[in-house]
């Protein structure tokens, strides 16, 4: 389970908005308590909907939300917190035939962590748009072609963001996208070339983008990642970084979609 005892309400409302800002679906619908993001690409969180606190939802909901996913001509999902609040959630999902997925962490902290990174931000820039060698590495070497695409259009739609890349010898090697709104600093899509691992880019990188967060008057960030990425989670513990809450994707099997009609 997840501890938010040092996040508000407000906060976790603030956080999820952004986090749409961020990734930026083709619209967003809402009902009470709830947004409702639609996309057609691959991106997660721009297609599953999420609810904007974390406190008591009628399991109901569930059919209410599916019925308007499939109504837009998409597999309905829903990306739940792991809190106790929706308890009574998991075996009403189960028993209408979704299934858990892609455990994640949403982690929280301060700008101060970030800063203590890297001592200078030499070679990074950020930028509005991504640039075609940001494109180039952000769609590059292990990464899913089909998948990448759309996650660059959800990013090119973003609010908000700027473009960071790290560049030496005329050479992008580190890139990602920070996203500055509701208050918040959020990173998405950090990537550094695997030959280049292990000599603190990421934490240049991530320099630059708090210091752009600071000058703005920011002084809090969060980031999703895998729960699996043990790599990312060492890197963002060295910056102070803490779990504020884990989620999970419960999507519809696509024969359980078709079947419902």
């Amino acid at each position: 389970m997840s501890d938010t005892l040092n996040l508000s309400t407000e906060d976790v409302e603030a956080i999820e908005r952004a986090t749409l800002k961020a990734v930026a679906p083709e619209r967003v619908d809402a009902i009470d308590g709830w947004l409702l993001p639609m996309d057609s690409g691959t991106v997660g969180r721009a297609h599953s909907a999420v609810p904007l606190h974390h406190g008591a939802h009628d399991p109901s909901l569930i059919d209410e939300v599916a019925q308007r996913y499939k109504d837009a001509g998409l597999r309905p999902v829903l990306r739940l917190p792991d809190v106790p609040a929706f308890d009574a959630w998991w075996p009403a999902l189960a028993a209408r035939g979704f299934r858990r997925e892609q455990p994640t962490l949403t982690q929280t902290g301060a700008l101060e962590g970030l800063l203590c990174l890297a001592p200078d931000t030499e070679g990074v820039s950020l930028e509005p748009r991504p640039d075609a060698a940001w494109m180039a590495m952000f769609l590059g070497e292990g990464l899913d072609p089909v998948d990448g695409a759309s996650r660059s259009r959800a990013l090119s739609r973003a609010e908000g963001t700027l473009f960071g890349s790290l560049r030496e010898g005329g050479q992008t090697v580190a890139c990602g996208a920070a996203c500055y709104a509701e208050g918040w600093l959020s990173m998405h899509g950090l990537r550094t070339v695997a030959s280049q691992r292990g000599r603190g880019l990421a934490g240049r990188l991530i320099r630059a983008m708090a210091l752009e967060a600071q000058r703005r008057g920011i002084a809090r960030v969060f980031l999703q990642v895998d729960g699996a990425n043990a790599p990312a989670l060492a890197l963002y513990r060295r910056a102070g970084m803490t779990t504020a809450w884990s989620y999970a994707y419960w999507r519809l099997p696509a024969t359980a979609t078709t079947a419902a009609g």
